[in-house]
């Protein structure tokens, strides 16, 4: 098995069996957001805890895998981090993702590595961060 391979069930492992989706009934805020060129639609819904760290962070929606995949990964790599690290996380993933060249994707990344290959399709990259831009306003909403 080659990585392209590797990185190709990754993805469909997550658009098939997302992690930590579903609603968050006891969420400090939910934040949708919808990609009206493709039909993606995705709900975040974060709880912080009383240290301003993410406690809780679930999603729903209707999208396509790219996005499915994305928002299941992100979901469990924002987990228990600060505002600021969700943040510094997104915009490396956003940067990885823009980028027209290779770029060295940082070790905690893990399964978003397998995201990286999006870049070479910009019409997808779309997909790929409309979650990510979800929990950057969720975050703002929140005031953290």
């Amino acid at each position: 098995m080659n990585l392209d391979e590797l990185y190709q069930e990754i993805i469909l492992d997550h658009a098939k069996r997302p992690r930590h989706f579903g609603p968050l009934t006891d969420a400090t805020v939910s934040v949708h957001a919808d990609n009206p060129m493709c039909g993606d639609e995705v709900d975040v819904h974060l709880k912080l805890n009383g240290e301003g760290k993410v406690e809780a962070l679930n999603f729903t929606g209707n999208a396509c895998s790219i996005c499915t995949a994305s928002a299941s990964i992100m979901t469990g790599k924002l987990l228990h981090k600060s505002a600021e690290e969700c943040r510094t996380m997104s915009h490396q993933f956003q940067q990885m993702l823009k980028s027209e060249e290779a770029v060295t994707v940082p070790k905690e990344f893990g399964d978003l590595k397998a995201l990286s290959g999006v870049r070479k399709f910009p019409q997808r990259v779309k997909c790929a961060t409309l979650a990510w831009h979800a929990v950057e306003d969720a975050l703002k909403e929140a005031g953290a």
